[in-house]
């Protein structure tokens, strides 16, 4: 289990985090099965992406071993326990090389198609990724600020990608595959004035202006070193 913890996360601590991850491996067990709950940090976005359509695209990338490096060691480190977990490794090590392996051979993005066939969708989507529902305006708003980033508001921008149609604020609201963010700096990176900071994907420019301050100020910055967060506590 993949348990998120953070201002982005169900879970705003890591303390409630692990009560829930507590409360669900017991489940699990009850039921007879082996469970292994891991507590992730949601206090910032994982990978880049945030949306629909770009986190396909993404997801598709890292199985082509071409991910954003956060976003890979996640899931390779997921990858490993699984792998543990189904017997089909005797550490996590060796979990963890044989979902490398799987990557580095293609048969991780092959298993993507078969799933995907296997449920009636047109894989060619997935061979295909640029098929995927785009934007009709991006835009990437620059860094006001030089220093090193402090913070990444993950709740902030995904109230946001809801705002431009990515999720859904009521039940009965439609989806826009399309819309969303590419974050481009994260916690403990530097920055320099100008340097990209986020691209928005909107419908169009009026939505660009609902969220443009929003997620700009979902940023925080410092003028000395900030330790990176960690990907699992």
């Amino acid at each position: 289990l993949d348990v998120k913890a953070g201002n982005g996360a169900f879970m705003p601590t890591v303390e409630s985090a692990r009560e829930l991850a507590e409360a669900m491996t017991a489940i699990g067990r009850l039921a007879g099965r082996q469970v292994t709950a891991l507590i992730a940090d949601m206090n910032q976005p994982l990978g880049v992406a945030v949306g629909n359509a770009v986190e396909v695209v993404e997801a598709i990338q890292a199985l082509h071993g071409s991910g954003p490096e956060d976003f890979m060691e996640h899931c390779l480190h997921l990858s490993a326990h699984m792998l543990l977990l189904g017997k089909r490794a005797e550490t996590l090590e060796q979990g963890r090389a044989m979902a490398q392996k799987a990557i580095d051979n293609g048969s991780a993005f092959e298993k993507l198609c078969q799933l995907v066939a296997a449920q009636g969708g047109d894989v060619s989507f997935v061979e295909h990724p640029e098929k995927l529902p785009t934007a009709k305006v991006i835009v990437t708003v620059e860094s006001p600020y030089a220093g090193t980033i402090a913070g990444v508001h993950a709740r902030t921008i995904g109230e946001a990608a809801v705002t431009l149609g990515a999720g859904r604020a009521q039940k009965g609201d439609q989806v826009d595959h399309a819309v969303g963010f590419m974050i481009h700096k994260k916690v403990g990176q530097t920055v320099s004035v100008g340097e990209p900071l986020f691209t928005i994907h909107a419908r169009d420019h009026t939505q660009v202006g609902q969220v443009r301050q929003i997620v700009q100020d979902a940023f925080a910055f410092s003028d000395g070193p900030v330790a990176p967060l960690p990907l699992f506590y």
